[in-house]
């Protein structure tokens, strides 16, 4: 079973450093997910992955069970095996997806009714199904069936949202047997505070190992994530590891760590670095730019990733005029590298007693608005 054990936190701030013991390994935390929705990070392999830095990476249920199937999975030896990735694990449950398709489906308190996206094919998925699903693939940290808004949402909403969530995670957890499988439960709620303290209080009570953030970072106002996020971790458990959803901007990141959260996904890393943007201390870098077109000077000095240790802006922005795949793969590299050593440099602050400052430098250097 996965074990959690806080080593710091800092003196001045919610920020912590831990470390999260898993059946295929250990993850220091503060730790950044790159995302593998299909059970792949795009266009990488699982050894450059590894080498960027990534300690535990991210599958999506609602993705894998439309194609190629659990059972397909399950027959190949659970998803480690299958894609290729020996270390930690962590599988969504797919709920975001299935309540972003608002076209295709139908709610009830018994679960999701849709139709998926692939073939047209009526699927209904309950806390027990989704449950079941996510034993077949074997991820080491899984979620249950929840219910994400969008930003706005309305009171009666965000209510109905929160108890179905609270009712789903218990019910998941009810159908859950794999022993060597961590089921976390989702803190939603909307934007209210009162409700998103409830909803804190209310899984809490509960006792899962771990607990997630979901629904913030969904186009509402950045003042307001980081004013729900603090309302919701100075309510979780403080021996348990908390993992805010979707979230992998840097500045958002360091803001969350500041707020005592120990782990994110997101798809942006990878995303922006296949359409030419590479992450920096200075913001963004949009390598199609024509201020890039003789620069012969890497991304960033001093980063140790492929494309920064072989190949100039020049280069790299030669490669996305040409639509050659190599581009995308190396910016790609680099920003699950950038991201990598983010989250290293917080956790040797945090250990050393500096994150205030260090986060300080650091944010009022990162100049580029997302």
């Amino acid at each position: 079973m996965m074990r959690f054990t806080l080593l710091h936190a800092d003196r001045r701030t919610g920020a912590r450093a831990g470390r999260l013991d898993t059946p295929h390994g250990s993850v220091e935390t503060p730790a950044f997910m790159p995302v593998g929705t299909h059970g792949t990070v795009r266009a990488l392999t699982p050894e450059e992955v590894r080498d960027a830095g990534a300690q535990i990476v991210l599958a999506n249920t609602f993705h894998l069970m439309l194609r190629p199937g659990a059972e397909l999975i399950g027959r190949a030896g659970g998803l480690h095996r299958f894609m290729h990735w020996h270390g930690p694990i962590l599988t969504d449950s797919g709920g975001f997806q299935v309540f972003s398709l608002p076209r295709l489906r139908r709610v009830t308190d018994d679960g999701v009714v849709f139709r998926s996206p692939i073939e047209g094919s009526e699927i209904h998925l309950t806390p027990e199904r989704v449950t079941r699903i996510e034993e077949v693939l074997g991820a080491d940290i899984i979620m249950p069936l929840d219910v994400c808004l969008g930003y706005p949402a309305d009171g009666a909403a965000a209510e109905e949202a929160h108890r179905r969530t609270v009712a789903w995670a218990q019910r998941g957890r009810a159908a859950h047997t794999h022993a060597g499988q961590s089921l976390f439960a989702i803190v939603q709620g909307g934007f209210d505070h009162r409700l998103r303290e409830r909803a804190a209080d209310e899984m809490a009570a509960l006792e899962f190992p771990g607990y997630a953030v979901g629904g913030l970072s969904v186009g509402e106002p950045r003042t307001l994530t980081h004013e729900l996020l603090q309302a919701v971790t100075a309510r979780l458990p403080h021996d348990k590891p908390r993992y805010l959803m979707g979230v992998g901007v840097p500045p958002t990141v360091i803001e969350a760590v500041r707020r005592g959260v120990d782990m994110f996904d997101c798809v942006l890393p990878t995303r922006v670095g296949r359409n030419g943007v590479a992450l920096t201390p200075d913001g963004r870098l949009t390598l199609r730019n024509a201020a890039h077109a003789s620069d012969l000077a890497p991304l960033e000095d001093g980063c140790p990733c492929p494309a920064c240790l072989g190949y100039s802006r020049a280069y790299l922005r030669h490669l996305f005029k040409a639509g050659e795949m190599l581009g995308p793969r190396l910016v790609s590299l680099h920003n699950l590298t950038f991201m990598a050593r983010l989250v290293r440099a917080m956790r040797d602050a945090i250990l050393e007693d500096r994150f205030d400052g260090w986060s300080g430098e650091v944010l009022a250097r990162y100049r580029t608005a997302w």
